[in-house]
This record gives C-alpha cells, sequence and structure tokens, in this order.
C-alpha cells in the first residue's frame, strides 16, 4: 500500500488552462498560463516545447520557479505535439519531423496577435529542443530569443545507412504498437521514478496524471499514441540540419546537464564534442551546464533552470 509520503502532490504556483487550437486538421492542446495582458514587447509570449514521450504540462515546474525568480507572471504556452498528451494524432502510422514545425509554425500564426511584432521567445527540451532549433532557422523574424535544452539532435548516418533504415520501418509497419497499462496513478508516478530516479515524488504523483489517463477498463494509458514507437524511415541528415541553424538570428541559449551528453544513448557513435562542435556554426550562442541534473533537467532543477531563462529573456 502506498504511503503518505508517496500520495503527497505537487501544488503549482500558476494554475495553468486547456486552450484547443485547430491545427492542420487537428485539435491542439494548448496548456496556457496567464493572458495577452501580460505581453509586452521586452515579454512576448513564451513559448515552451516538449521532448519525445512528454507533454506540455512538464514545464509547469519551470514555470513557477520563473515567476518566482522574475517576480511577475508571463504569458506561457505550451502544446502538447501531435499524439501526445491531449493532441490526438490522428490515423497515422508513423509521425514526421517536419509535421511537428507545420504545426509549430500554424500555432504561432494563430497567437501572433498578442505578439507585438509576431515574435515570441521559444524554449525546447530535447526533441523540442531539435524543432525550435530548425524552426529559428527557417523562421528566424518570428523567434526574438531562443533557448535548446538538450536537444543534441541524433549521430550523424550516411546514405549507405538508408537502405537498413527502409528496411526496419516496413518491418516495424507490420509490427502492431501498444502503449502498456497501468494499474493506478500511483503505478505511473512510480514509472516517471523509475525513468528518472532524480524526480522528486510529488512532482512525479502531479505530472502522472497529465502523462496518462485511465481507458474504458480502468488502466492508466500512456498519452503517446503508439506509432511513435516505431522507428523513422528518414536520414539524419546532419549537413542539411547546420545550414539551418546557420541562419538562427535570435540569441540562443544553450543548457546541458551535468549527467547527460549525447555518448549516454549513443557511447562513440556520437559524442557532447561532436554536438559542441556543430552548435559552433549558430551565430550566438550562450552555453551552460546544470549540476545535480540529468536529461530531464526541467523536473530535476526546475528553480536554477528559471535562473537562466530569467537572465536570457531579460530585455
Amino acid at each position: 500500500m502506498p504511503d503518505h509520503a508517496a500520495r503527497s502532490e505537487y501544488v503549482p504556483r500558476r494554475q495553468a488552462h486547456s486552450l484547443f487550437v485547430r491545427v492542420r486538421g487537428l485539435d491542439y492542446h494548448v496548456n496556457t498560463w496567464g493572458d495577452a495582458s501580460l505581453v509586452t514587447p521586452e515579454r512576448p509570449p513564451l513559448v515552451m516545447v516538449h521532448g519525445w514521450m512528454d507533454v506540455g504540462a512538464s514545464f509547469q515546474f519551470v514555470v513557477d520557479a520563473l515567476a518566482e525568480v522574475e517576480g511577475v507572471a508571463r504569458r506561457v504556452l505550451a502544446p502538447d505535439w501531435r499524439g501526445f498528451g491531449l493532441t490526438a494524432g490522428g490515423s497515422v502510422d508513423t509521425y514526421w519531423f517536419p509535421d511537428y514545425l507545420g504545426d509549430l509554425d500554424a500555432l504561432l500564426r494563430h497567437f501572433a496577435s498578442e505578439a507585438p511584432g509576431g515574435r515570441f521567445d521559444l524554449v525546447g527540451h530535447s526533441m523540442g529542443g531539435n524543432i525550435a532549433m530548425q524552426y529559428a532557422g527557417v523562421r528566424p523574424g518570428r523567434i526574438r530569443r531562443l533557448a535548446n535544452l538538450e536537444g543534441y539532435g541524433l549521430p550523424r548516418n550516411e546514405p549507405a545507412d538508408a537502405p537498413r533504415r527502409l528496411a526496419n520501418w516496413l518491418d516495424a509497419l507490420a509490427e502492431p504498437q501498444s502503449m502498456r497499462g497501468y494499474a493506478s496513478l500511483d503505478e505511473v508516478a512510480a514509472r516517471l521514478v523509475k525513468n528518472n530516479p532524480r524526480l522528486a515524488r510529488d512532482k512525479a504523483r502531479w505530472l502522472a496524471a497529465h502523462w496518462a489517463r485511465p481507458d474504458a477498463d480502468g488502466q492508466w494509458r500512456i498519452l503517446g499514441d503508439p506509432p511513435h514507437k516505431r522507428p523513422n524511415p528518414i536520414t539524419y541528415r546532419v549537413d542539411e540540419m547546420l545550414e539551418t541553424w546557420k541562419l538562427v538570428a535570435a540569441p540562443l541559449l544553450w543548457v546541458e546537464a551535468d549527467a547527460s551528453n549525447p555518448s549516454t544513448w549513443w557511447g562513440n557513435r556520437y559524442t557532447g564534442a561532436e554536438f559542441h562542435e556543430r552548435l559552433s556554426v549558430v551565430p550566438r550562442v550562450e552555453r551552460h551546464v546544470l549540476a545535480d541534473c540529468g536529461h530531464m533537467l526541467h523536473h530535476d532543477q526546475p528553480h536554477a533552470l528559471a535562473e537562466r531563462l530569467a537572465a536570457f529573456l531579460a530585455p
């Protein structure tokens, strides 16, 4: 039986509100904090985009810490990417990276009327950091400040890798995908802590209710569309990505965790040194390492991250 401490739950400082926006045929869920009255030319809407198998609500701890550090609330928007959280993915068997860019572009067009000059501050974590970097290069006039949190990208692929990737994808299409069920919210919270032992239990329990929902049989299911688990058939073209990064006009804040780097996942195939060499093509970069945290640095050290963001976003 879970003890009382395991049942304690994080209490948000700022309450998020749900908004659904019609985007490219999907009802896109956006977590919102504050309203347009908080926006000024020096404090445009802050858009925060999450990583793979995560949700927009995941930024709650940083949103709270940022308000505490700055002493004043910002207008913050954090969408659930298609096929994650409360944004349905539609009837698809594969998710394509360009769709995230198309979705982000449509979302920013939707909120452009409340952004002075149509410009936003953009923060992305992990997969969201990679999307944010590419978007800021393709639409440089839309982004005032850009922050990438642990969005390292992927190892370099060679043309010879393409046949194998396509074959793996075809094989995966023939295999049904599913998300594991959990008997209770406490089990979901325990899974989150297992994934990230640094995650405080009160935060894990709060996140669990945003990360999963009960199905008709009472099983708690992760809010991630199962096709996300399939491999992508497209090779990662580093040289093309870097050409986009060269066009980023906004100042970039790069933040990484001291207990995380590309070799954590890829070994010698992709190292932190290689990533920082890639990052050098961006015209203006401020680099920071946060202590005592892993890849989910917005969960592990929200206050330290908020301090970095507040200094970077200041006029």
